[in-house]
């Protein structure tokens, strides 16, 4: 009997999600960090779910406002990720009967922090029991201009792999108290134009393909910038970097790069390698995958 294991979680989403129609107003489906609505007129919608677990996305004894912070921090960043801007979210809790009620105040603390630093209204939800454990979901709605919209496939050969911060060492701590890059993201589509984007959730041995892969592209890969005291390898695959990855053309790099430091002289902007023609990129390990190994 084949088990979810056996595919890992790429293939099993491209299985799960064959011979569904699409809709009219539906422009971006299934395969990018959010889908996409249009409207007909004015900017377009983003659409985002999300879900965290106990003992797979935070570990119990986990402070309960760090939680909410990282449940809704992923779903900004996603948004991040197309360029855009949240709305309104809607969480749903599932928790054990017995579960103090300072945790779930402390989960919402978290939740409004983040809201409340990054943007987005917490427009309702749904808390229901589980016989054991926590997950809490995330689903959210966002916009974006027509004009600064990016998907992973805009890519071409050519361009250059850019990432944001530096990778690696995410159970530290990071991984709980990311920032969701939505303010780079904004002067990112405004000056730099990316071709494509994405938010680096299961770490650059996986996303970087992916992204590649989406675009039509193969890839090269050079140096990449790691956190302290991390090698090469936890950087290509700790993952939960929530850093951007991005490709620009040669041209819209030069132009607008040297900005960059102005505007967030805090934080790096790398380049780490280069789109190719198909067929060319080096086979990476690492990163996360739901159902592949364990790591």
């Amino acid at each position: 009997m084949k088990r979810l294991r056996d595919l890992g979680e790429d293939a099993l989403i491209a299985r799960i999600l064959r011979g569904f129609p699409g809709g009219k107003s539906l422009a971006v489906g299934p395969g990018d960090d959010c889908a996409v609505v249009d409207p007909g007129r004015g900017p377009l919608r983003l659409l985002k779910t999300d879900a965290i677990v106990e003992g797979v996305h935070f570990l119990p004894g986990t402070p309960a406002g760090k939680v909410g912070w990282k449940a809704v921090a992923r779903v900004l960043s996603d948004f991040a990720a197309m360029g855009g801007s949240p709305g309104h979210l809607l969480v749903t809790v599932a928790v054990d009967a017995d579960r103090p009620v300072a945790w779930m105040d402390g989960l919402y603390r978290g939740i409004r922090k983040c809201l409340a630093t990054h943007g987005g209204v917490l427009a309702g939800g749904e808390t229901t029991r589980l016989p054991a454990g926590a997950v809490i979901s995330v689903a959210g709605e966002g916009q974006v201009a027509r004009k600064h919209l990016t998907l992973r496939s805009g890519g071409k050969p050519g361009d250059l792999v850019v990432v944001t911060g530096r990778l690696g060492g995410s159970i530290a701590g990071k991984h709980l108290g990311f920032t969701p890059r939505l303010a780079e993201a904004a002067w990112l589509v405004d000056n730099l134009r990316p071709s494509a984007m994405m938010d680096l959730s299961d770490g650059l041995a996986k996303d970087l393909p992916r992204l590649a892969a989406a675009s039509g592209c193969g890839f090269e890969l050079g140096e990449v910038p790691a956190n302290r005291g991390c090698t090469r390898s936890q950087a290509l695959g700790d993952g939960e970097d929530y850093e951007l990855l991005l490709t620009v053309s040669e041209r819209h790099w030069k132009a607008a790069v040297q900005s960059w430091d102005a505007a967030f002289p805090k934080l790096p902007l790398s380049v780490i390698g280069r789109l190719t023609k198909p067929g060319a990129s080096t086979i990476l390990a690492g990163g996360w995958d739901h159902f592949g190994p364990p790591p």
